[in-house]
Parts: C-alpha cells; structure tokens; sequence
C-alpha cells in the first residue's frame, strides 16, 4: 500500500493518484484534497496541523 507523500495516510493501490516528475520522483496522492492542497505548501494549511496532532 503507498503512503499519501503529503499526509502520510496509507491508501488502497487501485484508489489516489502517482504523480511522476520530470526529475524521475514519484509522488503518491491519496485524495483531491492532498492534491490540491500540496500546491498550497504545507504551512499554509491548517487541517494538516490539526491531522499530525492526533496520530502522536
């Protein structure tokens, strides 16, 4: 199973997006949201925060 490159939540292989850089990376999205978001940076979005608080 992948781990979502902007979360970090493992996801199902046949669900999310595997975004494949022109430098040869491999990013893997889970969802919309992380894609969307990860255009943001990740300072700026505040559910991400709120997210890494529970898992510790």
């Amino acid at each position: 199973m992948p781990k979502c490159s902007y979360c970090e939540k493992e996801y199902p292989v046949h669900k999310g997006l595997t975004l494949v850089l022109k430098d040869g990376s491999v990013r893997y999205l889970c969802s919309a949201k992380c894609r969307k978001n990860m255009q943001m940076k990740r300072r700026k979005v505040r559910w991400i925060a709120k997210s890494k608080k529970v898992k510790e």
